[in-house]
């Protein structure tokens, strides 16, 4: 059997997760080539995605460069992190939940100052604590927020929060992890000194690098900053004006899937088409988990698009471990909870995925609790949109 073949005859699960996330066959079979570091067509590749990434941050140029960094998406943040926040700095890393505290964390291990403005993982984060802080200490001269927390799924206010920011003339950092690709923004309207996504997550990529989209003013004045050698962001972009190449060995496949993704992105409609099919995804899911006796973790108006937060079902058959396992081995790969208060697992409404998935998956799920002996809802219905 050839490799295509065997690539037809496969059936992968269908990953309901924040990422590593289902793609589609295309950007599969984009990875199915190899190309040299050095190969101008590589290079290409590279300059294009870089301008493209741009491109949807709606600063296409407008004074901001984009980064690619080899590693997870925790990799590019430690890279901003270690690199833009000077000898005698301090951040102010605003936190609602666990990726906030990671981004706090990585400060403390790297010897920065950090002060944590902590919210209930229920709330969104209040603009005007944020201001009050940069009132009260004066030492702090960078503010960090993750844009949607997917503890809960959560979108914080990071609009608000840079204007707060611009106000006290403070470098602000957004982790978007989890946002970039399928939520509209533009990074010089939300005054964003320094925006990180990574491949594997709303443009629909494979994992292998993260990026780093900065403000190019506020980057050139990083000279010295950084604290590690693979990791300097400022050598990084330089790097790549120089001659288009990773300092390192760069995951050649990685880019070359994501630069398909992105041809897929453009195809959907852009960020607003992608926006477009996700809501779609997380209205169906919700309807039919509200009819399968669930109930969602956050008030609806603070509930995000990218992934959702469920309680567990109370009931005395219901067990989380069982439940992840017996869908597990129907196919459907879903998340555990990550709150600190509260049983929770999460449902992912984003990848390749569409809502007839997300009704497989209520079927599956409606199955799963009919072997565990889990009392179902009176409501039959479990595939249907909630406005």
């Amino acid at each position: 059997m050839t490799d295509k073949q065997q690539l037809d005859h496969s059936k992968d699960k269908i990953l309901f997760t924040p990422g590593p996330l289902t793609t589609s066959r295309t950007v599969k079979l984009a990875m199915l080539r190899d190309l040299g570091s050095r190969d101008t067509e590589f290079i290409g590749v590279v300059r294009e995605i870089r301008r493209e990434l741009l491109a949807l941050g709606g600063v296409e140029d407008q004074g901001y460069e984009a980064i690619l960094m080899q590693g997870s998406g925790t990799f590019a943040l430690e890279s901003v992190i270690s690199s833009t926040v000077p000898p005698h700095g301090k951040m102010l890393v605003v936190v609602n939940g666990a990726y906030g505290r990671r981004i706090e964390r990585i400060a403390r291990v790297l010897q920065i100052g950090a002060v944590p403005l902590v919210s209930p993982e229920t709330q969104a984060p209040d603009a005007n604590q944020v201001a009050a802080a940069l009132e009260r200490d004066t030492a702090i001269t960078h503010v960090a927020i993750v844009h949607c927390e997917t503890t809960t799924g959560i979108f914080n206010p990071i609009r608000e929060v840079g204007a707060v920011a611009r106000r006290f003339n403070r470098c602000y950092f957004v982790d978007a992890m989890s946002s970039f690709g399928a939520v509209p923004l533009n990074l010089a309207d939300c005054s964003i000194d320094y925006l990180v996504s990574s491949a594997n997550k709303c443009v629909e990529g494979v994992p292998g690098f993260a990026f780093v989209l900065a403000r190019r003013e506020a980057l050139l004045a990083t000279e010295g900053f950084a604290r590690s050698v693979s990791l300097d962001l400022l050598a990084q972009w330089k790097g790549l004006e120089r001659d288009g190449q990773f300092r390192f060995t760069p995951p050649t496949h990685a880019l070359l899937a994501f630069h398909q993704a992105l041809r897929e992105l453009e195809q959907e409609g852009g960020v607003e088409g992608r926006a477009a099919r996700y809501r779609e995804n997380y209205r169906t899911l919700v309807a039919g988990m509200r009819a399968l006796g669930f109930e969602e973790y956050l008030d609806r108006k603070n509930q995000g698009y990218i992934i959702t937060s469920f309680r567990y079902r109370n009931h005395a058959n219901f067990s989380f471990d069982e439940f992840y396992r017996r869908l597990n081995e129907k196919g459907y790969v879903i998340y555990p909870g990550k709150v600190t208060e509260g049983n929770c697992f999460r449902i992912g409404h984003i990848g390749r995925i569409f809502p007839s998935d997300i009704c497989d998956l209520l079927a599956a799920i409606r199955a799963t609790l009919g072997e565990m002996r889990v009392d179902l809802s009176q409501r039959a219905e479990t595939c249907m949109a909630v406005s």
